[in-house]
């Protein structure tokens, strides 16, 4: 033991080291989470009950599910010819992500709301927590029945309340803002806003038009005093709130079908607005489409009249050169060539027609536009080759030839129109899209969607557990008390003795009724458990003390700490009562003047202590009181208070004090305020031989004890060592101690 102080005390005379960082290992991960299992669990079983609670609770949601399918083909419309329709644009690849996206917008998400006055909101008032449970049960129970009130809470809503509320219109500033119904007898019922006042009154079936609301109440079953929450929604919010729960989702890649799925409360509405949707997405494709063959009718009817006139002018030429010319028809051999003519500028002005159709819908730069171009230069091309040989022809001929022409290609124009006409108008009247409803909207109502009661719990036991793990691991990071004694030893400071945590010890000092010394009961664990293993860990620093005083400058030893709760007080009077048991002369000297609580342990009151003697108000002997159990132990309390401690520390008479109790004494054990907190112990420090620090395993952190360190030593103290107490048992790599209790067979040892 000689040799392990003297290689201390060479270790003190060394500069201190660098602060040592914590490293964060898996056996340190593992014991920190050892040691606080009990937390986590209460944690992780505290997550259990309340995602129990959740699902009890929570009004349950039920999904409806629908299929559309969109053709990966654009509808065909009568009117186009073969040669327009094959330079059209390829349909696209994968249709459903466009429509997707009309599936949610707002022109078919707004039809399918105002079809279902869905911008109305009247739901029955509930009492918070169980109203919704008591309701659910009752409606399960005793379907269509209404709910007596409980406990005369007839305003609360308690199961088989409804309402059927047809029309609901408010000023713009009670858009959004909740109005309260309560239902009368007989069907009456009066209508407030949030602060009470009345704005309408009415019955079932009647509209109500007062203060600018607008009100029809198509039914109503509650008890009479029971209460409404009415709401006109604003139809732009309710859009977008819409649209964010319900979920749209192509099944499959380029496969145009598209799975709907919107989650409600109620599971008529889910499945009604679902079906709205999709309906209301079906009726705009087609008329889509409709909207297409009437655009294209309207045209070809504003070409009919000018077609008709032209037609009736040719043939009015035609007759008039033939009464001139006395010439019947084109010749037989010539009649050939007519006929491919006609042909040719018939085809050109069809081919002008659908320009002029196609110019309102693309630019000249469009596929099918310049498509029609170039068909039209073919046939202007074909159709100067034979304009040659009918140049060869007798004028008579010629003449009669050209208007023949003219009459004929204005007639199959005029015929070819009307044929349009007629399909367009069949195609407006019978038109169908690429969209068709495969799957209906649906709903389970034996499985809600939510809550799923084992994914739940489940999810919520392990975010309990997640998060307990997280807030141990962080605390112990941020914590960062040393634990082990290496960390202050690297400060300069030998480790005199490591005193392990003692339940017994806490049971003394923090037992019910029995604080403050009121019952004037020791709590020494010396004394009531001499065997305890925190008793062994005193006696070993007992003997280091004995050895390490051979070399000081008198026998004062002071104890103090770096900051509250570390234990001081503990070590100071157990380390006292194993000293006298050594049979040496030992004083006990609580200097805390402050908040001193060695009488508690001593089991005396503090009155006539410490204060009062050096204020000259009693004598020494007076002061010194003997503790029972202990025969060579004696101790001086704190006594009253005063105002000034530091002063008083100061003061002569102190000094003359603790010369009197080293000659009276073998051992004068000083206890003195923490360091950090007040500067008591850094007076006290410059009359003592030895002065040690306690630090606390886990609390103390290094940089907190090398600072209290530093305070004395600026002070002209110089610190012997440290005193590690409560030091607890842990299944680390870093750090461990094990402790085992021997006790004497004759009882035991002192």
């Amino acid at each position: 033991m000689a040799t392990h102080l003297t290689n201390r005390t060479e270790t003190h005379g060394q500069a201190p080291a660098t602060l040592r960082d914590e490293d964060i290992d898996l056996p340190t991960m593992v014991g920190t989470l050892a040691e606080n299992k009990r937390l986590i669990l209460f944690g992780t079983a505290l997550f259990l009950l309340v995602s129990a609670i959740y699902v009890l609770l929570v009004t349950p949601k039920y999904e409806a599910n629908a299929v559309v399918q969109v053709e990966n083909r654009m509808p065909t419309v009568p009117g186009l010819n073969a040669n327009t329709a094959a330079q059209a644009p390829a349909p696209m690849s994968s249709p459903a992500s466009t429509e997707v996206q009309l599936l949610t917008s707002r022109r078919v998400l707004g039809e399918a709301l105002n079809n279902l006055d869905l911008y109305i909101e009247a739901a029955p008032s509930r009492i918070p927590l169980i109203g919704g449970i008591v309701a659910r049960g009752f409606q399960l129970a005793r379907p269509g029945e209404l709910a007596a009130p409980w406990f005369g809470l007839d305003h609360y809503g308690w199961g088989g309340e409804r309402i059927d509320v047809a029309r609901l219109d408010v000023p713009a500033n009670l858009v959004g803002v909740p109005l309260m119904l309560v239902a009368g007898d007989a069907g009456r019922y009066k209508v407030s806003d949030s602060e009470g006042r009345l704005l309408v009154e009415g019955s079932v079936g009647r509209v109500v038009d007062a203060n600018g609301i607008k009100l029809e109440v198509k039914s109503l079953q509650a008890n009479p005093g029971a209460r409404f929450e009415l709401k006109r929604l604003d139809p732009t919010t309710l859009i977008e709130t819409l649209k964010r729960n319900i979920s749209v989702s192509e099944q499959g890649r380029n496969s145009g079908v598209i799975a709907l799925t919107y989650a409600d409360a109620d599971p008529v509405r889910a499945r009604q607005v679902l079906d709205e949707i999709t309906g209301s997405y079906v009726r705009q494709n087609v008329a889509r489409t409709s909207a297409e063959a009437a655009k294209r009718l309207e045209f070809v009817t504003e070409q009919l009249p000018n077609v008709r006139r032209e037609l009736a002018k040719a043939q009015a030429a035609l007759n008039s050169f033939q009464s001139r010319t006395q010439t019947l028809d084109v010749d037989v051999q010539n009649r050939a060539l007519l006929d491919q003519t006609i042909a040719l500028d018939s085809g050109i002005q069809q081919l002008r027609i659908q320009m002029t159709d196609s110019n309102a819908r693309f630019t000249p730069e469009h596929p099918v536009y310049r498509a029609l171009q170039a068909q039209i230069g073919q046939f202007q091309r074909e159709k100067a080759a034979l304009q040659g040989r009918i140049q060869k022809l007798p004028d008579t001929q010629q003449g009669l030839f050209r208007l023949n022409r003219d009459v004929e290609v204005t007639n199959q124009t005029y015929a070819n129109l009307l044929d349009q006409a007629q399909q367009l108008n069949i195609a407006r009247a019978s038109a169908v899209g690429n969209a068709r409803v495969i799957d209906p909207a649906a709903v389970n109502l034996d499985d809600p969607a939510w809550p799923k009661p084992i994914p739940v719990l489940v999810g919520g036991t392990a975010l309990g557990a997640i998060l307990m793990i997280a807030f141990v691991l962080l605390r112990q990071i941020f914590k960062r008390g040393v634990e082990d004694p290496m960390d202050i030893e690297l400060l300069g400071l030998p480790v005199y003795a490591s005193i392990p945590y003692s339940e017994k010890g806490r049971a003394l000092t923090l037992h019910p009724g029995r604080r403050f010394g009121r019952d004037g009961r020791q709590r020494l664990l010396a004394l009531k458990a001499p065997t305890d293993l925190a008793m062994e860990a005193l006696r070993t620093l007992r003997t280091s003390l004995h050895f390490a005083r051979l070399k000081t400058r008198n026998n004062l030893l002071m104890i103090t700490a770096p900051s509250p709760g570390v234990g001081k007080t503990f070590v100071c009077a157990n380390l006292a009562v194993a000293m006298a048991q050594a049979d040496q002369r030992v004083i006990l000297v609580d200097a805390d003047m402050r908040r001193g609580t060695l009488h508690n342990a001593v089991g005396v009151r503090w009155e006539g202590g410490l204060s009062e003697l050096i204020t000259g108000q009693i004598e020494l002997d007076e002061a010194i009181r003997k503790v029972s159990g202990a025969d060579n132990l004696s101790f001086i309390s704190r006594g009253a208070v005063p105002p000034n401690p530091s002063e008083l520390l100061m003061h002569e008479n102190f000094s003359e004090l603790l010369r009197k109790l080293a000659d009276r004494y073998d051992i004068v054990v000083i206890d003195t305020p923490p360091i950090l907190a007040v500067t008591d112990a850094a007076v006290i420090g410059h009359h003592v031989g030895t002065s040690l620090i306690v630090v606390r395993w886990g609390l103390n952190q290094q940089r907190e004890i090398a600072l209290a360190k530093q305070r004395l030593e600026q002070n002209g103290v110089e610190v012997k060592g440290a005193i590690f107490n409560g030091v607890q048992k842990r299944g680390r790599g870093q750090y461990a101690y094990t402790y085992y209790e021997y006790i004497p067979a004759n009882g035991p040892r002192s």
